[in-house]
C-alpha cells in the first residue's frame, strides 16, 4: 500500500523538478543581453549592470538557479521588471482564475454536448444520425479556435445582442454579470472540445457494446439508455478522462487566443505580454504555474482509472 502511493508521489517530484529546471533556463535561452531585451537600446552601462545585478546574471547558473528555486518554494516568484513593479506572483493570483474559469466552463460545457452524443451516436452506429454526428465533429475539429469565436461573437453579440461584449467582470463584482461575459468564450472552447471528446468516446462506447457483458444485459431485458448510462459509459471512459486531464492543464495556459478574442485578462494573456515587454521573471512564474497545473492534473487522472473500471485497481495492486 504504501509502495503504491510512494512511487507516484517521487515520481510527480521528479517531474516537477525537471519542469522547474526549464522553465528557469527560458531566461538562458533568450538570444542576446537580456538586460538590453528589457530596457531597450540606449541606456546606460550602469543601468544595464544594475539590471543584470537584480536578475543575478552574474552569477553562476547552478547559484542563480538554487536561489530561484528557494524564492518559489518559499512563494516568492520574482518581481515584475516592468511597471507596475508589483510581485510576480500578485500578477498570476489576478490572471489565472480567469483562465481556470474559462477552462473548467468549456470543459462542463463541452462534456454536456459530448457525452449524449456519443451515446447516441454509438448506440445508432453506421446509421443517419451517426454519419451526422461524424460530420459536424469532423467540421469543428477542422475549424481553428479563433474562427469560431468570430461567428459566434457576430451572430450572438453582433447581430442578435444577445450577449454583451464589454470589459472582463468578476465573480465577486457580479456572479451574473460573470457568467454573462464567461459564456461565449467558454463555448468558443468548448465547441472543439466537445467535437474531440465526442469522437473519442463515441469510438470506445462502440467497442464496449460488443463486450460480453452487454450482451448479457441485453439479454436480461434492460433497456438500451439504461445499458448505456449504467454498464457501457463507465468502462469506456478512460480515454475521454485521459484526454480531458490533458486538457485542463492545456487550456489554462492555450487559450491566448480567445483571451484575446473577447478581451479576457487571464494566463495567455499574461504570458505574451510579458514575453513582449521582455517581463522575463512574469514568462518564468506564469509558465511555471501552467506546468504544475498540467502535471498536477494528469497525476489526479492517473489516480483515478481505479474508480472508472475496479480491474485497474486490481492490476495495480
Amino acid at each position: 500500500m504504501t509502495r503504491r502511493f510512494l512511487l507516484p508521489l517521487l515520481e510527480l517530484v521528479a517531474v516537477l523538478f525537471l519542469v522547474s529546471i526549464g522553465v528557469f533556463l527560458l531566461l538562458s535561452l533568450v538570444p542576446g543581453d537580456p538586460a538590453v531585451a528589457v530596457l531597450g537600446e540606449g541606456r546606460s552601462p550602469q543601468e544595464y549592470d544594475a539590471l543584470r545585478e537584480q536578475l543575478g546574471l552574474d552569477d553562476p547558473l547552478l547559484a542563480r538557479y538554487a536561489d530561484w528555486l528557494g524564492g518559489v518554494l518559499h512563494g516568492d516568484l520574482g518581481t515584475s521588471l516592468v511597471p507596475p513593479q508589483t510581485d510576480v506572483l500578485d500578477r498570476i493570483a489576478s490572471a489565472f482564475p480567469v483562465s481556470l474559469e474559462l477552462a473548467v466552463l468549456g470543459l462542463v460545457l463541452a462534456l454536456l454536448i459530448a457525452v449524449p452524443l456519443a451515446m447516441w451516436s454509438a448506440y445508432h452506429q453506421g446509421g443517419r444520425a451517426d454519419r451526422a454526428i461524424s460530420a459536424v465533429t469532423f467540421g469543428l475539429l477542422s475549424m481553428p479556435s479563433f474562427l469560431i469565436g468570430i461567428v459566434l461573437i457576430a451572430v450572438l453579440v453582433n447581430s442578435l445582442g444577445i450577449f454583451p461584449r464589454n470589459e472582463w467582470v468578476r465573480p465577486g463584482d457580479s456572479l451574473a454579470g460573470n457568467l454573462s461575459h464567461a459564456f461565449l468564450p467558454a463555448l468558443t472552447i468548448a465547441l472543439m472540445e466537445a467535437a474531440m471528446f465526442t469522437r473519442i468516446l463515441r469510438n470506445d462506447l462502440v467497442t464496449t457494446l460488443h463486450e460480453d457483458f452487454i450482451l448479457a444485459a441485453r439479454a436480461r431485458g434492460m433497456s438500451p439508455l439504461r445499458i448505456m448510462v449504467s454498464d457501457a459509459l463507465r468502462p469506456s471512459s478512460f480515454s475521454l478522462v485521459t484526454v480531458l486531464g490533458l486538457s485542463i492543464g492545456r487550456l489554462v495556459g492555450s487559450t491566448v487566443i480567445v483571451e484575446y478574442l473577447f478581451a479576457l485578462p487571464g494566463m495567455g494573456k499574461l504570458v505574451i505580454d510579458a514575453a513582449n515587454q521582455g517581463n522575463y521573471p512574469v514568462v518564468q512564474g506564469a509558465v511555471l504555474v501552467i506546468a504544475v497545473v498540467y502535471v498536477g492534473s494528469n497525476a489526479l487522472i492517473d489516480r483515478s482509472y481505479g474508480l472508472l473500471d475496479p480491474r485497474t485497481r486490481r492490476a495495480r495492486a
